[in-house]
């Protein structure tokens, strides 16, 4: 349909009313996004200047002058509208993750966003975040688009930017001088409101994640453990070793009943000879940062992205020492982990029992273990990275026969369900993720011709809406509790303790102890008798506990 020209000449005469030059344009933007997508910067601001409206307000006038500066850089005639068109609609998608999940958009959530798949993210486009999208993005860009800039001679056109750089950092700094002793110091103890702030939260994390991948596009691996070889252990018996190391997901310890939950979650592993170390603080957040820390030999404090790309892992070590080492995936991929040794993707696995919509319940394990474990003819180990709790769609991660929890929470809009049903949803998780568990050990123990051990560990927890926090991935410097401390929980065959002289009774009196990411690497090694260098016996939990004279029967 072709407008007809009065209404042509209607829109001319409104865009002519509303002519305006660019910087005028990037100030009333800068309003916008002040007011309408920085509800929790507002919030925390309010709180941490509570009595001080003055020095509150002259604080955010000087943020607004840095965005006056950075704003005026793309204020060009011809850069202008595309610019403030992507600052609005990335301040609206930041915003409501930031608004209603308490997720802050740092380098490490970005880093986290590059590397899930379509199937995980798409449970996070929900009608809700659309609508905040389009209201606060896309409907502000369009009118952005729409506006009709002032024309103004070469000299203006290529002056004003700078002059609005040079103007909006002078202001800045003058303002933030008036009481710089106390902002710093607030800066310094109140991290979270800074990384609260949109867009320029998001703006610095982008920047430092693109720095951090330009610095680690073209790693060279250094080699690690090449004096790997396998202890005494090894020639006691005939029979080949099967370790498996199960990667969880998203499982916070405060939810296992294992660990002093008061809701049953673990109903299974109570009746199991398995021993649950209840305070183990893990490596990240999120995924992307924990899961690789986790099988590197850094610790949390030492670790890097740029150093777990570096440098060959405990997977790497075990298979120097001559063990076949393999990783089964059911989540978003291995993290680089696994580049070295053979991989199976069960994501997508055709199997109606198991998988729908794209994705598997970690059922899928179970019956390609089955099949795996009767070709083992050598010492192996296997890693199984679950999809285990991970959200916002708890009720997709559990088959509906394990909803015993229940009204458990059944959709990614956390404000359609009540704290309880989110809780319940969870839970329901943990729980399936506890039959799981004991199936494998089941099976496990039932193999007669090989020795075998499981040991089981997150890679980072989980908030449920305490603080107002969901999900995962918040900065360690202010995550929960709930976030760090991680399940952490081992068994072995009556074989296999007795082969590698490991005495059950010595590990439990260790099960309350101050324990960490940083552990597995070094207790890996010590658990199943590699002899290298690499291995710290500081960090080997069960270096203390290799009995040679009696082994303590199951």
């Amino acid at each position: 349909m072709i407008p007809s020209p009065s209404l042509r000449a209607r829109v001319s005469q409104w865009r002519a009313r509303t002519e305006m030059s660019p910087l005028t344009l990037v100030l009333l933007t800068i309003l916008f996004i002040f007011v309408f997508d920085n509800s929790t910067f507002w919030q925390i601001g309010h709180g941490m200047f509570a009595g001080h409206l003055l020095s509150f307000a002259t604080y955010i006038l000087a943020v607004a002058c840095l965005m006056l500066a950075f704003f005026s850089a793309f204020s060009f005639p011809w850069l202008v509208k595309p610019f403030l068109a992507f600052m609005l609609v990335t301040s609206a998608i930041t915003s409501y993750y930031m608004d209603t999940l308490g997720v802050i958009i740092d380098r490490d959530m970005i880093q986290n966003a590059m590397v899930t798949t379509v199937t995980e993210s798409k449970h996070l486009i929900t009608p809700g975040f659309v609508t905040h999208v389009v209201l606060y993005g896309v409907l502000p860009a369009l009118l952005v688009a729409f506006v009709k800039l002032r024309r103004f001679g070469l000299l203006r056109t290529l002056a004003t930017p700078v002059a609005g750089l040079v103007a909006g950092l002078a202001l800045a700094a003058g303002l933030l001088m008036t009481d710089m002793k106390s902002y710093s110091s607030i800066l310094r103890e109140r991290k979270d409101f800074m990384s609260s702030f949109q867009p320029g939260a998001p703006l610095v994390g982008a920047i430092r994640y693109a720095k951090m991948m330009m610095k680690t596009a073209n790693v060279t691996v250094a080699a690690l453990g090449k004096d790997a070889a396998k202890g005494p252990a090894y020639a006691k018996s005939t029979k080949p070793v099967l370790t498996i190391i199960v990667a969880g997901e998203t499982a916070r310890a405060q939810n296992f009943s294992l660990n002093g939950y008061d809701v049953p979650t673990n109903p299974l592993l109570a009746q199991m000879p398995v021993i649950s170390f209840t305070d183990v603080q893990s490596c990240g957040t999120a995924t992307a940062t924990s899961l690789p820390c986790m099988f590197s030999k850094f610790g949390r404090t030492d670790y890097s992205f740029a150093k777990g790309l570096e440098n060959q892992n405990v997977l790497d070590v075990l298979t120097h020492a001559g063990l076949h080492v393999e990783w089964w995936d059911n989540n978003t991929g291995h993290k680089e982990i696994a580049n070295r040794i053979p991989t199976r993707e069960l994501t997508h696995t055709e199997n109606a029992e198991f998988c729908a919509a794209g994705e598997c319940t970690d059922g899928i394990f179970m019956q390609q273990l089955k099949e795996y474990a009767a070709t083992i003819t050598q010492d192996t180990v296997l890693v199984l990275h679950q999809i285990g709790s991970h959200g916002p769609t708890y009720y997709l991660r559990y088959p509906p026969e394990f909803e015993k929890f229940s009204p458990a929470c059944r959709t990614a809009e956390f404000k359609n369900c009540t704290p309880q049903e989110i809780t319940n949803a969870y839970d329901n998780t943990i729980a399936y993720t506890d039959a799981i568990l004991a199936e494998t050990i089941e099976f496990l123990h039932s193999q007669e011709q090989l020795d075998t051990a499981l040991i089981y560990v997150s890679d980072h927890g989980e908030s449920l809406g305490e603080g107002g926090l969901y999900l995962h991935g918040s900065p360690y410097f202010m995550a929960p509790e709930v976030q760090t401390q991680v399940p952490m929980i081992l068994w072995m065959s009556p074989p296999f303790e007795e082969r590698f002289s490991l005495d059950r009774s010595c590990l439990g009196t260790k099960k309350d102890l101050s324990l960490s990411h940083d552990n597995l690497f070094h207790s890996l090694l010590g658990m199943m008798d590699i002899e290298t260098t690499e291995r710290n016996a500081a960090l080997d939990i069960f270096d203390t506990c290799k009995n040679t004279t009696k082994v303590v029967e199951n």
